[in-house]
């Protein structure tokens, strides 16, 4: 009985003890993304909202953000861990110093466009002569704007750029001060469905390649949490996976994750699905989510030497890396 009675007092201070330990301690990340909530954030949100992250033994900090370029600047600076940014941007970053790459590009179709009104005739880039367009100064549009305009034989002259703070961008296309809004696809066209419909000149389709969302790190950052960063994107992958079944299950996360942020569900089920319809270009085509192609990133590497953003001399494979993707 004494005996007895002292393996039940050990068991319950053994147990004691365990309560009062930490769980196994989680490997901490920090991601910091482009904008305040959105569409394209949702494969974060959603697998922080299940706990996804946690299962692959993950602590994700996510961070709402201040553009792409601002996001870019504190991951090379080595604030945040990761950056989920316009991917196409680290071309410039990487000419001007930094020493990031892409390691995941989930949405890999150039979605830079121009919304202008849904019933205009305006369908191509020669149709905005004359024209008004507004954007932000540090809108990814803005080093290929001159690119853009010069595909239609036209340059500032023939149209109006006017270059606007991002709080006023959106209430001056609304207002229908300008003829078009230089953005993207995902973001733009569910915003401007119901306060002024909408349709996109593709940025594409004047011959300009720009890699859109995916995942950035740290040059040192992707040889040292190699392991962490790997079960990363395999979480995104399948949070990924299955928003391109369940939309509304990514706007739900969102929501729930930034309940303040007074958000639209439906807006945010558009973006989801437009997010995903460019997720996939012909060199893409089958290979697992976040895959880079090097092709694509040669057509990209074009198009910045076209506009000026790189000088000649710069390689693909030095803005990117497939080895984290399974």
């Amino acid at each position: 009985m004494k005996r007895r009675m002292v393996l039940t007092l050990g068991l319950a201070s053994f147990l004691a003890a365990s309560l009062s330990l930490p769980a196994a301690a989680q490997e901490k990340l920090t991601v910091r993304l482009d904008f305040s909530p959105w569409g394209v954030q949702a494969a974060m949100h959603l697998a922080k909202d299940k706990g996804w992250f946690a299962e692959e033994g993950l602590d994700v900090d996510i961070q709402d953000g201040r553009g792409s370029g601002n996001t870019i600047q504190l991951v090379n600076a080595g604030q945040v861990d990761i950056g989920q940014v316009q991917v196409g941007l680290i071309g410039g970053a990487r000419a001007q110093g930094a020493q990031i790459k892409s390691f995941m590009n989930f949405q890999r179709k150039t979605d830079l466009c121009i919304l202008v009104d849904k019933d205009s005739p305006v369908s191509k880039v020669a149709d905005l002569k004359g024209k008004t367009v507004v954007v932000f100064a540090a809108s990814p549009w803005a080093p290929f704007i001159d690119l853009y305009l010069k595909s239609g034989g036209m340059d500032r002259e023939q149209v109006k750029v006017e270059f606007v703070d991002p709080a006023a961008l959106w209430g001056t296309y609304t207002a229908k001060r300008a003829d078009g809004l230089m953005s993207t696809v995902g973001s733009a066209l569910p915003v401007a469905e119901k306060p002024r419909p909408s349709k996109c000149l593709l940025a594409s389709d004047a011959g300009i390649t720009f890699p859109a969302y995916g995942l950035v790190a740290r040059d040192d950052t992707l040889k040292s949490r190699a392991a962490a960063l790997k079960k990363l994107v395999k979480v995104q992958q399948r949070a990924w996976a299955h928003l391109a079944k369940n939309p509304e299950d990514g706007a739900k996360a969102i929501m729930a994750q930034r309940p303040d942020a007074k958000l639209n569900p439906d807006v945010l089920t558009g973006q989801i699905k437009l997010t995903i319809e460019y997720f996939e270009t012909p060199a893409t085509a089958g290979k697992p989510i976040g895959w880079q192609a090097e092709a694509d990133w040669e057509a990209a590497l074009k198009s910045m030497e076209q506009a000026g953003v790189v000088k000649a001399g710069w390689k693909a494979s030095d803005f990117y890396t497939n080895d984290l993707i399974d």
